[in-house]
């Protein structure tokens, strides 16, 4: 008589899943895509900032320059391809905002929050995927909107050529700005909580404070306006100067500066309060 003796196996356990910065960013790259809002609001800010660059252009060269109607009072080219860039913000500012409060309505923050318990990386892959986004589109969005609105302004005292000294560098913080608009729009998502709140304050941050700021004195406009961060964010993208406005460098320094303050406290508002 036999005795089978059955050989000892290797016990077989899964692997345990580590919570890293990587796989973070992988997932919350997944959930921007995974929305129907990115792609329609993508989409809308390649065409708003395209289709008003194409409509300035048409104007300004069909009444040959003559200071009537819309988009003929423009001083540069630039200026002309940007024409749709307030309203493009926008578009970028309030998809930020949707990113992350729409986490908050839904109700699924709490399941990411749970798989990820320290939080803050979080916030900083939503603003990673979110931002990297949204700085490639809109740099491809302003390129595409300059090449094909010279090609409307050629041979009139606007055209430019994509190797004139500045052009690349205003397309570029053009781009760049956009990008720190959307972001700047996941940090106050993040901050309030709330889609409606966060629309309303980027909107009150981004276009009215220029307008409240018009109704002070003279020299408090001076003095205050130029470190508005639309205002700052305007000077990273123009083409020529104004008196009154910051170099594109401390522009940029200015607008990193807002957005910053608005990620710290969506950071600790995140450590500091439940979902």
């Amino acid at each position: 008589m036999s005795t089978l003796t059955a050989e000892p196996t290797a016990a077989r356990t899964r692997p345990e899943y580590k919570v890293t910065g990587v796989h973070v960013l992988r997932s919350e790259w997944a959930k921007l895509w995974s929305l129907r809002s990115t792609w329609i609001t993508l989409s809308l800010s390649l065409v708003i900032l395209i289709g008003f660059g194409l409509i300035f252009a048409s104007t300004y060269s069909s009444r040959g320059g003559d200071g009537r109607g819309p988009g003929s009072d423009v001083q540069d080219g630039i200026a002309v391809a940007l024409g749709g860039i307030n309203f493009a913000q926008l578009a970028l500012g309030v998809l930020g905002v949707l990113v992350m409060a729409g986490e908050y309505s839904t109700g699924m923050i709490r399941s990411t929050l749970a798989a990820v318990p320290t939080r803050l990386p979080v916030l900083w892959s939503k603003i990673a995927a979110f931002g990297a986004v949204a700085f490639l589109v809109s740099t491809v969005a302003v390129f595409v909107s300059f090449f094909a609105t010279q090609g409307v302004l050629s041979g009139t005292d606007l055209a430019l050529g994509i190797s004139d000294s500045g052009v690349v560098r205003s397309l570029l913080g053009a781009g760049a700005y956009l990008a720190l608009a959307g972001v700047l729009g996941v940090a106050l998502g993040a901050l309030l909580r709330s889609v409606a709140g966060g629309i309303g304050l980027l909107v009150v941050t981004l276009m009215l404070l220029p307008v409240f700021t018009g109704l002070l004195s003279t020299d408090l406009q001076d003095d205050i306006s130029p470190y508005l961060p639309s205002n700052a964010g305007g000077s990273m993208f123009a083409f020529h100067q104004a008196s009154n406005t910051l170099s594109p460098g401390a522009g940029l320094a200015v607008l990193v500066g807002w957005v910053a303050l608005a990620v710290a406290g969506a950071a600790w508002r995140l450590r500091r309060s439940d979902a």
